[in-house]
């Protein structure tokens, strides 16, 4: 379906929206994201719309069947994102639910002044193959961006920001499981430049996350072609910050970064970057990290991070003794690198 070019739009949503089961049709009829070879079953947008939920406006992408198909395949062509959200400037939404999402739940490209608040997300399967790559949202080519009041189960990022994602504020919110807030993964378009610029999240509460908040890029290598391949894309990451968290058995490490994300089975190259990662904070936070890992920081020998903080990291618990590795960070503040 493909409703953009809205204006002055009032959206009413109380019921269920049910996904139909017929999986040769939806990989065949969906709609071009534009980027990473990825498709949507909705494109939505509008200039000056509320799209409101009240709370019980559902979504329901009859996801089961999708986590059963694809049995752990993360990027399977055709694999829709329940809504893309394209061309927007002005924008609520609000107080929708998502459930059993297909592939990411939303995606928000090319768009501008937008709040989404109140929004529920759950995807979890009831069977051996794993709800993979549910992300919550993915963010592209989009500014002036703010997600206030998320609730997110799911089975990978939480809220994802991708290329030229600036101005983002994530606020007020309880993520269930998943890795947390992730920048990135970028890089992954050989020689295109790309930014993550002016990032904050606050106040949010982590339960059994992987991690608080994450920055990963691809190699410097490019292997293979998206969306399961790709790297040696250009630009930067830059002032973002991860406060007022609170930490309920986060799984591995509070923080982390990588440049190592490559091809699925390849190895190597991870030095070999050029994309720049600088002024990134961590903290204030509290609670515990089920792991003797606090954090695991490995930047490019070619593209060493600078401007690196961690912030009243003390009263985090760790299991075991309390560790922090690092690879190619100059001048850590806060903290010392092993």
């Amino acid at each position: 379906m493909n409703t953009t070019g809205l204006e002055n739009v009032y959206i009413d949503l109380s019921g269920t929206l049910l996904w139909g089961t017929n999986i040769t049709y939806w990989r065949a009829n969906g709609l071009p994201l534009d980027y990473l070879n990825m498709t949507t079953a909705w494109m939505f947008g509008g200039k000056n719309v509320t799209f409101e939920g009240h709370g019980t406006g559902t979504f329901d992408g009859n996801g089961q069947l999708w986590y059963d198909f694809t049995q752990g395949v993360s990027n399977l062509p055709g694999r829709p994102i329940s809504l893309m959200i394209t061309n927007t400037t002005k924008s609520l939404f609000s107080r929708i639910r998502f459930v059993q999402s297909q592939f990411w739940t939303m995606a928000i490209k090319n768009s501008e002044d937008v709040l989404l608040d109140g929004i529920y997300i759950k995807s979890t399967s009831s069977s051996s193959a794993p709800a993979r790559n549910t992300d919550g949202v993915d963010t592209f080519f989009s500014n002036r961006i703010t997600f206030r009041n998320w609730t997110v189960t799911g089975g990978d990022d939480n809220i994802s920001l991708k290329a030229n994602s600036t101005n983002i504020l994530i606020q007020d919110s309880v993520f269930h499981g998943g890795l947390g807030v992730a920048i990135g993964s970028i890089g992954q378009y050989p020689g295109q430049y790309e930014i993550i610029e002016n990032v904050t999240a606050e106040r949010i509460l982590c339960l059994k996350t992987r991690y608080s908040g994450y920055i990963k890029t691809w190699t410097g290598i490019q292997q293979n072609f998206p969306p399961n391949g790709g790297g040696g894309g250009i630009g930067y990451a830059k002032n973002i910050t991860f406060r007022d968290f609170t930490l309920v058995n986060v799984t591995d490490q509070v923080s982390r970064i990588t440049q190592c994300t490559s091809f699925s089975g390849a190895t190597g190259g991870c030095d070999t970057s050029l994309f720049q990662i600088s002024d990134i904070t961590w903290g204030p936070m509290i609670g515990n990290v089920a792991s003797g890992t606090l954090a695991a920081l490995q930047c490019s020998g070619n593209a060493p991070c600078t401007g690196i903080k961690f912030v009243d990291f003390d009263d985090i618990e760790t299991s075991g003794t309390r560790k922090i590795t690092c690879s190619h960070i100059q001048n850590p503040v806060g903290f010392d690198c092993a």
